[in-house]
């Protein structure tokens, strides 16, 4: 007797029917369900029902369709995002609520923090779009009154404060979630008052040294906020 078809089966794109931007769309979309390292060439055609080669015919290494996904990603994280920009007369305020809002937007999408902060470094596009939006915002420091190396300064530690902030938290809460030691870390070290005071003090408080959450980004924050606001108040002749 002959076996009845799977009428489960999708049926395969058309050849001819699919675009780069179409592997683009499917690979974001795979790699919402697998992560970045798990996404992979195979698992992307069966996702996109078509022959691993009609990706290849785009794409021919794994590589190259990250660098694509990140030049994409760049291009939303810094035009399609509404991120405040950084405004000379009001720069203290502009500076803390765009590192804000890029501290919010990389939490609440793991895949484009795992492409700009890790892979934007290996996409010559992406740097490029990358280093437009730093030249904008050290303009926009210099004008506030820092010289070209100190307004540089400053937003390259706001940068490196919200990517670090942000990788660790990523990796707390992946750990935590798999209940290892190094996940649960935070939440169960206990200070003992007789020896360390001054901590089981701060802990009861609510505090948590290292972690990285809102109250220690905040604190980071300030500090080079601080700093570039003593240095503009010296003047030029003194920075």
């Amino acid at each position: 007797m002959m076996a009845a078809p799977n009428r489960d089966k999708r049926r395969r794109r058309e050849r001819g029917s699919l675009n780069p931007d179409d592997i683009i769309d499917g690979a974001f979309e795979l790699a919402e369900q697998v992560s970045i390292d798990g996404l992979s060439m195979p698992l992307l055609g069966k996702h996109l029902d078509v022959g691993v080669t009609s990706i290849y015919w785009y794409f021919r290494r794994k590589d190259d369709l990250l660098n694509a996904m990140t030049d994409r990603a760049v291009r939303r994280y810094i035009f399609a995002l509404p991120f405040p920009f950084v405004d000379a007369a009001d720069w203290r305020a502009t500076l803390g609520n765009h590192a804000r809002a890029m501290r919010r937007t990389f939490l609440a999408n793991p895949i484009m923090c795992d492409l700009i902060l890790v892979r934007s470094a290996l996409s010559q596009h992406a740097a490029q779009l990358g280093a437009e939006q730093v030249e904008r915002t050290v303009a926009s420091l210099v004008q506030a009154g820092l010289s070209v190396e100190d307004a540089f300064g400053t937003y390259s530690a706001v940068n490196l404060h919200v990517q670090g902030s942000v990788v660790l938290q990523r990796l707390y809460d992946r750990n935590k979630e798999q209940h290892t030691s190094v996940g649960a870390y935070y939440d169960t070290i206990r200070i003992d008052p007789d020896t360390t005071p001054l901590l089981a003090a701060a802990m009861a408080l609510g505090h948590r040294s290292g972690a990285p959450d809102e109250h220690n980004f905040e604190i980071g924050l300030r500090c080079i906020l601080d700093r570039a606001s003593r240095l503009i108040e010296a003047g030029p002749q003194n920075q």
